[in-house]
């Protein structure tokens, strides 16, 4: 059985940082996507694809990041502790919401995350 725990969030002011860390368990890396997701407060009980992409690795290991967050946050992974990481940094108030890690993908698309961990929460105060 598959396993995805993220954990990491806090409350920060603005400016400051936080890691992310999300573990993968029971889960053998395959040539696959892995991704962190956001969703926005309120929004916690919306389908799946509601949620908004932060950062992912494809399985060519090509790293991506949106463009709302390219510069401060960064996406890693350290495969021998099946950890995907994502560092964030120079956070804003809007960067306030859950945080969400998910595995196994063919492709990069929010709809074809097979595993998903139960999220963790950033809070960003002005």
């Amino acid at each position: 059985e598959v396993h995805v725990v993220e954990s990491g969030g806090g409350s920060v002011q603005s400016g400051g940082s936080l890691r992310l860390s999300c573990e993968v368990s029971g889960y053998t890396r395959k040539k696959a996507c892995v991704g962190w997701f956001r969703q926005a407060p309120g929004r916690e009980r919306e389908e799946v694809t509601s949620r908004e992409e932060v950062a992912s690795i494809d399985s060519h290991d090509t790293t991506t990041v949106a463009d709302s967050m390219k510069g401060r946050f960064t996406i890693s992974r350290d495969d021998a502790k099946n950890t995907l990481y994502l560092q964030t940094n120079s956070l804003k108030p809007e960067d306030t919401g859950m945080y969400y890690c998910a595995a196994d993908a063919p492709r990069c698309v929010t709809s074809e995350y097979k595993y998903w961990g139960q999220g963790t929460q950033v809070t960003v105060s002005s």
